[in-house]
């Protein structure tokens, strides 16, 4: 049973978070929710580590799906970051502030990126694209992500300093405006890099929030030195260019770990 440590572990953050928030909201809905991800989760790890070959985009496509389908275009709740400034500027800890302080802002303290291998639904769709290890080196491009975070930003404080009426409404229509400018641009930068993952790397302002948590992040790859050969495998197949023989925190591109677990499957020697 001590293999399955890990998924049994998720199951039981999720759930208290669930039950946390269903007593201190008085709202059902956080139980099924945050149960709903959480086994979601925990399933997919389990099947992991049975090696199932499509652990995580099974995990994808069920956290992903209803986290755009069912919480965005059904109940109208912008989840990506305007959505975050809107709440939190309203003073209301709901949806998308919840969201957020779990999943990308102190849930990485524990599962770091993880988000972006397993809930990510702009990944998801990304994910699908054929280049899913990076054949050139990674570019200098990161500070890109602070611009549209500030964008985001800006654009939500200019809603609210100019009084603008029917903020909700704009907001659900910046979800959908938004999700459409993120698959275009991620798309567009996957065959301009021949790299799946460059609209992460380079443009999601997302990752503002979950670099500095992950660099302290609880579950994290380590490399067994006594077994690792050197080959390098572990590099070549990474889709965010983490080295995964440097078990230090200061490790290159490290905060960039998504936990997708690919150098671990491709690890000749199980080092990882």
């Amino acid at each position: 049973m001590k293999k399955y440590a890990m998924p049994i572990m998720m199951l039981v953050i999720f759930e208290t978070v669930a039950v946390t928030l269903w007593l201190t909201k008085n709202n059902i809905f956080y139980l099924f929710n945050f149960s709903y991800i959480g086994m979601s989760i925990s399933l997919g790890v389990f099947l992991f580590i049975r090696k199932y070959k499509h652990a995580r985009r099974f995990v994808q496509l069920l956290v992903g799906t209803y986290m755009l389908v069912y919480l965005g275009l059904i109940c109208r709740e912008n989840m990506q970051i305007e959505g975050f400034w809107y709440y939190l500027f309203t003073g209301v800890f709901e949806a998308a502030t919840i969201h957020y302080a779990v999943a990308k802002i102190f849930g990485p303290l524990i599962f770091g990126r993880g988000w972006c291998g397993y809930a990510c639904w702009t990944a998801m769709v990304l994910d699908f694209l054929p280049y899913k290890v990076p054949t050139h080196p990674r570019k200098q491009l990161g500070w890109i992500r602070y611009i549209t975070f500030a964008v985001s930003l800006i654009f939500v404080s200019a809603l609210f300093l100019a009084h603008v009426g029917n903020l909700e409404r704009i907001m659900f229509q910046t979800f959908i405006i938004g999700n459409i400018l993120y698959y275009a641009s991620g798309i567009i930068l996957a065959y301009a890099f021949k790299d799946n993952r460059a609209f992460c790397k380079y443009l999601c302002p997302v990752t503002v929030f979950l670099k500095p948590m992950s660099y302290y992040s609880l579950i994290r790859v380590k490399c067994d030195k006594e077994k690792c050969i050197s080959c390098g495998k572990c590099r070549r197949v990474c889709p965010m260019n983490v080295d995964m023989t440097d078990n230090s925190r200061k490790r290159e591109n490290g905060t960039e770990c998504i936990l997708c677990m690919e150098c671990v499957k491709n690890c000749p020697k199980d080092a990882l």
